[in-house]
């Protein structure tokens, strides 16, 4: 176990890190923005402003997550990183669309922006994201995807600012300013949509993905001395915990040895996935469940 605490901890660290990494250098890039008249730069300021707001709930929840369980919430705190991911998503999908209104006029009537200002903030920008991404990369919650994710688009975002200004520094196009703006938010825009799916996915309490929920239950019920099993539900956490349960109906000549041996078997089949929480419940087959009734119209299989 104090190997996954020390690794939350690392965890919380590392957001924490480029959290304060990520605000200092929105103050500077906003101002830059301002300053070089760039409309890239500007939609990448918000982009990072949306990402420091993410990055500081992502660390105050990440730290709220890892709170022991208590009386109301007796998951523990793990699915608040979930709620970071999806404020997250929100405010990023809020900003972009106001960037895409201030960027698309601009294509009528683009400014000329200060292209050597524009190139110096852009190094400035690849070497602090790259450092934020170095931080974070590898990591495994759902939240930290989304984190290394956003901060390795603002690499690229950087990447494509630093390009538009060198080609701008010898060529009259201010055209580009406006369309690198739009470029970089269209594609900030699809990946927050991706993820926000995900998340939501998560929050519904679907099957997590990779795992096929159908075979388990085959699996299950090949067993020897397994009649039927029912009510079997597998849902996560946040991303990464992932809880089981199930019902199995053994013969009413089971004995203890039998029934315990079962419970291993199924122990077995979902040994693979990464579980906090495993429920077996072990019923005689002359036993009433009320559980069962309900489940005559979906996953019930005999």
């Amino acid at each position: 176990m104090g190997h996954h605490h020390h690794h939350h901890d690392h965890t919380t660290g590392n957001i924490k890190v480029a959290f304060f990494l990520n605000l200092g250098f929105t103050i500077i890039e906003l101002i830059g923005g301002i300053l070089t008249n760039s409309m890239a730069i500007i939609s990448d300021a918000l982009h990072d402003l949306g990402d420091s707001i993410s990055l500081g709930l992502a660390w105050f929840l990440q730290k709220f997550s890892q709170k022991k369980k208590t009386q109301h919430f007796s998951f523990g705190f793990k699915r608040f990183s979930l709620l970071a991911a999806l404020i997250n998503s929100t405010v990023l999908v809020v900003g972009s669309i106001f960037i895409l209104t201030e960027a698309i006029p601009r294509l009528m009537d683009p400014e000329q922006p200060h292209t050597l200002g524009m190139m110096g903030l852009a190094v400035l920008g690849i070497l602090v994201n790259g450092a934020a991404v170095f931080r974070l990369r590898g990591g495994e919650s759902m939240n930290q995807k989304v984190m290394t994710w956003h901060l390795l688009e603002d690499v690229l975002g950087w990447v494509a600012v630093f390009i538009v200004s060198v080609i701008m520094t010898f060529a009259d196009l201010p055209i580009l300013d406006p369309l690198a703006s739009i470029g970089i938010t269209l594609y900030i825009l699809y990946n927050v949509i991706v993820n926000l799916i995900k998340t939501m996915r998560l929050f519904l309490e679907a099957v997590p993905e990779n795992i096929d929920l159908e075979d388990i239950i085959n699996k299950m019920n090949q067993l020897p001395d397994v009649q039927s099993t029912h009510h079997t539900h597998l849902w996560s956490l946040d991303g990464e915990h992932h809880a089981f349960s199930t019902h199995v109906v053994v013969p009413s000549s089971a004995g203890k040895e039998e029934v315990c041996a079962i419970k291993e078997q199924v122990k077995g089949i979902i040994g693979s996935i990464h579980l906090d929480h495993i429920t077996i419940e072990i019923e005689y087959e002359d036993e009433y469940c009320a559980m069962h009734d309900e489940d005559e119209g979906g996953l019930h299989h005999g």
